[in-house]
């Protein structure tokens, strides 16, 4: 699934390309995705001027001219890749197509249909199911050790799964917590509320500076993930420790066969990569 790198990347993508354009043609090819599009889709968004494209966790916004907004989740497997028209006849899974008056044709792809497009009425974004429980944004202002310190307070959970839940920070997932930890040189199996102090002013500047590199890199292309204009991206080439396990981390001077190098072990359902040596 995308995580907060890609997504930025995909909005950055779509707003070089979409703000300021009038959407003149909305196509809709299947009443459902993992949700049930909103009633009157293709005329809600056909003729809106797109006024601002961001992200709120993992979630593309699409600002409208009449203050609606169009909220976008990619999934397990969808891209929004931006061509030039006319557009031609749609894919199997291309599920929305949407043309701009200066010809540029954006469609949503999702093979896997575990996407999501809806429609959020003027002043409710931050109301809305899927937004309003959202911890705080890990490059905003409001992230800080503090903050993180707070959230984690009394979770007795592991600092991996703690990270991954939406509530405690949004848009993090399993390849940026994994290479963030091994950063911060925190054993995955801590408990979250054990990381606070000296140890949550190493975590965040680490969660920083990995979600940044990889937006500078236009994210990380391990299966079905695209940047906007079609093309991989490229951060998966620096991983530390995500999906190397047996292999030296970066600066490794230990004996791999010895230690076995990068360890995987399993955690709620999902794999964690760490080095047992640099993290405690």
């Amino acid at each position: 699934m995308p995580e907060l790198p890609e997504v930025e990347t995909v909005a950055r993508g779509l707003a070089l390309k979409m703000e300021g354009r009038t959407l003149v043609r909305v196509a809709q090819h299947r009443p459902n995705l993992r949700t049930p599009f909103p009633a009157g889709f293709v005329q809600r968004l056909t003729g809106r001027r797109v006024a601002g494209i961001g992200r709120r966790a993992k979630y593309v916004l699409v600002r409208l001219d009449n203050d609606d907004t169009l909220l976008i989740h990619l999934g397990m497997s969808g891209s929004m890749v931006v061509s030039r028209g006319p557009a031609g006849a749609p894919g199997a899974h291309d599920h929305v197509v949407m043309e701009t008056d200066d010809g540029a044709v954006v469609t949503f792809n999702d093979p896997r249909r575990f996407g999501l497009m809806d429609l959020i009425a003027d002043g409710q974004v931050d109301s809305h199911p899927l937004l309003a429980k959202l911890g705080p944004e890990p490059l905003g202002n409001e992230f800080d050790a503090d903050t993180l310190s707070a959230r984690l307070a009394g979770k007795m959970t592991p600092i991996k799964a703690a990270l991954l839940d939406q509530r405690v920070v949004a848009g993090l997932g399993n390849i940026y917590v994994c290479e963030a930890l091994f950063r911060s040189g925190i054993s995955p199996e801590r408990s979250a509320a054990s990381v606070a102090g000296r140890d949550a002013q190493r975590l965040v500047p680490a969660i920083r500076d990995v979600l940044t590199e990889a937006i500078a890199a236009g994210g990380s292309s391990l299966r079905d993930y695209v940047q906007s204009d079609g093309e991989l991206g490229y951060f998966q080439h620096s991983f530390a420790v995500y999906g190397r396990e047996g292999e030296g981390c970066p600066g490794c001077d230990c004996d791999i066969n010895r230690t076995g190098g990068v360890r995987r072990l399993v955690q709620a359902g999902r794999s964690s990569f760490f080095c047992a040596r640099r993290q405690r």
